[in-house]
């Protein structure tokens, strides 16, 4: 079995995901996420496609970047070094330990329940209990990046790189910026 989790599910459906250190989890209770201004619970999920993102130490701050139709041709060039298909994840040279220690724990969940959330790709979400259908270890992340084809960009500082990212015409996620300068601490 491939330890990356595949783009589909057997028979083209919906790929979902939660990652997560903890590899013991049995289900997924709904509950509110300030990080998305959601009072309402939910249980939450990435979708394949997406779920790259989450293949870090749950705290360590990330900033990811592509292009999409409306990233103009500077911008491809300017960071993504011409590649429109190319896909960037950005890390602090101080968290670059903690990445090579980690392991995460990835998901699957059964897409029956979930709708997709429109304030954010990628992100879907149920109103009901999940059961994971599967778990797969995600063990050596830096491999996990490189074999999926995604750069792996680490940086003495991130926060100049990401002002100029959000100021582009690139489709962006940054996660756990809060973090930003604390090296696992």
């Amino acid at each position: 079995m491939d330890a990356r989790p595949d783009p589909d599910t057997e028979g083209g459906a919906l790929g979902l995901w939660h990652v997560s250190d903890d590899g013991a989890i049995a289900g997924f209770e709904p509950r509110a996420n300030p990080a998305h201004d959601s009072p309402e619970p939910l249980v939450w999920a990435i979708d394949s496609e997406h779920v790259p993102a989450y293949w870090f130490p749950r705290d360590l701050p990330r900033g990811t970047f592509w292009a999409v139709d409306t990233t103009s041709e500077e911008d491809v060039e300017r960071f993504l070094t011409g590649d429109r298909t190319r896909r960037v994840h950005a890390i602090e040279a101080s968290w670059l330990p903690a990445m090579r220690d980690a392991h995460v724990f990835a998901y699957r969940l059964p897409p029956a329940t979930f709708e997709r959330y429109e304030r954010a790709a990628g992100y879907w979400v149920s109103h009901s209990a999940v059961e994971p259908v599967e778990v797969v270890r995600l063990d050596d992340l830096l491999a996990q990046h490189a074999d999926a084809g995604i750069e792996l960009r680490v940086v003495p500082d991130l926060r100049p790189l990401w002002q100029r990212v959000i100021a582009s015409s690139l489709e962006f996620s940054g996660i756990r910026m809060r973090n930003l300068g604390s090296a696992g601490i």
